[in-house]
């Protein structure tokens, strides 16, 4: 793989208005109607929230991921995906670049909730 060009230079500010959040992934649901969608249902301590994610196809058993702490951008503004509203997003490493993607996780756990930054 060739690393795509770095994207333009943003202010500190922009990348701060971003709400970045660990969430234990608790819950993972087939979106029949869709070849790539499943929704998420996702602890991130003192709530919880659905996020709807592009993750068929990336792995044989999608419960696999159960349990597992990950990243997610908690401040979008909830958006109708195929009929289901998705209230954040997972971080995920290589799909952007046509790579099988891989969740991004902490080194070890971490409470619910706390913020990347």
């Amino acid at each position: 793989m060739i690393p795509a060009p770095i994207k333009p230079i943003v202010a500190q500010k922009a990348l701060e208005a971003l709400d970045i959040r660990i969430g234990t992934i608790v819950l993972v649901e087939d979106l029949p109607k869709t070849s790539r969608l499943v929704r998420l249902t996702v602890d991130f301590g003192d709530h919880s929230r659905r996020v709807i994610a592009g993750l068929k196809g990336e792995r044989m058993d999608l419960r696999e991921i159960q349990g597992t702490q990950a990243l997610f951008v908690v401040n979008l503004a909830p958006r109708a995906i195929m009929g289901e509203v998705s209230e954040g997003m997972l971080f995920d490493i290589g799909s952007a670049d046509g790579i099988t993607p891989a969740l991004a996780i902490p080194e070890r756990g971490v409470p619910n909730g706390a913020r990347a930054g």
